[in-house]
């Protein structure tokens, strides 16, 4: 608060002026005043004579008064309107101060409600406990519970505190705040001692953080100066403590729920991940759900789906040779090389059958017959491994068709599970294990064939008509042999304009032409399994005749 000032108080427009003036006036009164400097400030200057009677105020001589007889009068009456003079500065200097403690907290109460995270809520609390109280540095701290520790999440000014050795010193700060107090240390001895504070801090000033009695932490401020904190700086922090005390208590639930949902989505995640290896994501979208939580049992539709049937040749004479664990190791190792081929060419593995797969391609049958082929050319890949390790080198059948299929849920209340119904799928497995009699790594119905989006792509031969085991129409297939190594892709594309002739007159029943292009075909790949099949039945049937109704069709005995 400014001092009162006897020049001021005697100024022409001053209301206690003229009082004075006035009252000397009536009293007749010859008496000038002086201020404490000497300097004249009413009246005539004073003979030597004169008396002079001091003006005092709390002790302080302000100014004289000169005269005889009404002088002392006069100077008490001076002394009376500077105490009333200094009540109202006084007065006025606590009602600025209520001013700027009620704007402070409408201001802090609006940064608060605009902010959610306890960082950003100590942030604004320690930076606006800086502005309004200075200091050379200052710092929030809290206090963990659940970990036992103390946590420092908001600091600035000066590096007057030593962090590390707050922890270290946990029960000495606890103790400072544990009562809920708040208070000007005089005594920063304990804390210079424990290395808590540097040497050159002269005064601190703390308030505690507490809810409900419960005390969360405190705000600290520091001063290198002599100056010491007042009650008033005091009186500011206590009430920040108190506005940001309920706002860190509700960002610390806000941010515990937030964290608990978070665990319990990652959770939900991963089991929706867990789960969706277990049904493919594939299958739950084609039955019209975002996620496996929304399926319902008898949920089903029907679509026209390609479907991909695969399986290692000979696996029984090879799994003989192995443990069961280095079966498992085998059989997990080539499905995580298959697997991923699968899902390039935008299908899906519906089971894993062992040594077998079955995978849905929903799109084009292009899609399928893509993934066959890399398949084949993967497992190339992996027989050049086998060979340089002394392991015997593995084969694949391939058999796909393309039909109309029913995906759905089917169980109980208790108990679901993603099925697959329809024909679609018997023929598909049919063709692959048809590999085997044909001699071929990849087989294709006709009507995959149709669905084909380029058959110019692909490099294909005409098998003739089969009726497998369990169906009464024939169906039409087709090799396809772009997976093949390059020689021998080399001789089937050199041999495929004969290999063609001859199948025409073998489905023609022409058994001597068809076997007169057979056998060129041979002379251009002697390693031609498939032609070497052909030919073997054109040259039987040539000799020993053929059945009544022949129609080319071949009756296939075997699944």
């Amino acid at each position: 608060m400014a001092k009162i000032s006897l020049k001021n108080l005697l100024s022409a427009k001053s209301a206690e002026s003229s009082l004075i003036r006035s009252f000397i006036e009536k009293m007749n009164a010859t008496v000038s005043v002086g201020d404490a400097s000497g300097k004249l400030l009413l009246g005539e200057p004073p003979a030597d004579a004169q008396q002079r009677h001091p003006v005092m105020l709390d002790g302080e001589t302000l100014g004289w008064v000169a005269g005889s007889g009404t002088a002392p009068i006069i100077a008490s009456l001076i002394e009376l309107l500077m105490q009333k003079e200094m009540e109202k500065k006084k007065i006025a200097s606590e009602v600025l101060l209520l001013y700027q403690e009620v704007n402070m907290i409408f201001n802090f109460s609006e940064k608060l409600a605009q902010t959610i995270g306890q960082h950003s809520i100590t942030e604004i609390t320690l930076e606006e406990a800086c502005r309004l109280i200075r200091s050379d540095s200052g710092l929030i701290i809290l206090w963990n519970e659940a970990e036992g520790r103390i946590e420092v999440p908001a600091s600035s000014g000066n590096p007057l505190f030593d962090f590390e050795k707050f922890r270290k010193h946990r029960e000495l700060l606890l103790s400072l705040s544990r009562s809920g107090q708040s208070e000007i240390m005089s005594d920063l001895s304990p804390l210079k001692n424990a290395g808590l504070i540097s040497g050159s801090v002269q005064s601190l000033v703390y308030a505690a953080l507490k809810v409900n009695h419960r005390v969360m932490g405190a705000i600290i401020l520091a001063r290198e100066t002599d100056e010491q904190y007042a009650a008033a700086d005091l009186k500011f922090l206590i009430t920040l403590a108190l506005q940001s005390s309920s706002a860190i208590e509700s960002a610390l639930l806000y941010e515990k729920n937030i964290r608990e949902a978070k665990e319990k989505e990652e959770a939900m995640r991963q089991i929706l991940d867990v789960t969706n290896k277990f049904v493919p994501h594939e299958f739950i979208r084609s039955l019209g759900h975002r996620v496996i939580t929304d399926v319902q049992l008898g949920d089903q539709v029907e679509k026209v789906v390609t479907v991909l049937f695969s399986d290692i040749r000979s696996y029984t004479t090879l799994a003989e040779k192995m443990t069961p664990e280095e079966n498992f190791r085998f059989v997990s190792s080539f499905n995580e090389r298959i697997g991923p081929i699968i899902r390039e060419h935008n299908g899906f593995i519906n089971q894993y059958l062992g040594d077998a797969i079955m995978a849905i391609f929903p799109g084009n049958a292009s899609d399928a017959l893509s993934a066959a082929i890399d398949m084949q050319r993967a497992v190339r890949e992996l027989n050049v491994r086998r060979s340089e390790e002394g392991k015997t080198s593995i084969t694949i059948g391939i058999g796909m068709h393309t039909g109309p299929l029913i995906m759905g849920i089917t169980g109980d209340r208790e108990r679901l599970d993603a099925t697959t119904i329809a024909d679609t799928v018997n023929t598909a497995s049919r063709l692959e294990g048809l590999t085997s009699h044909f001699k071929v790594g990849i087989l294709l119905s006709e009507s995959s064939l149709q669905q084909l989006s380029d058959t110019d792509s692909f490099h294909l031969r005409h098998l003739g008509l089969v009726q497998v085991k369990g169906k009464k129409e024939a169906t039409r297939i087709f090799e396809c042999f772009n997976g093949s190594g390059e020689k021998e892709l080399s001789k089937k594309l050199h041999s495929l304009p004969v290999f063609r002739e001859g199948m025409t007159d073998y489905l023609n029943k022409s058994f001597h032409e068809a076997t007169n292009k057979f056998y060129q075909a041979l002379q251009i790949f002697p390693e031609d399994t498939t032609v070497k099949l052909f030919l073997g039945k054109a040259s039987h049937y040539m000799v020993e005749g053929i059945p009544e109704n022949w129609t080319g069709v071949e009756e296939m005995q075997v699944k």
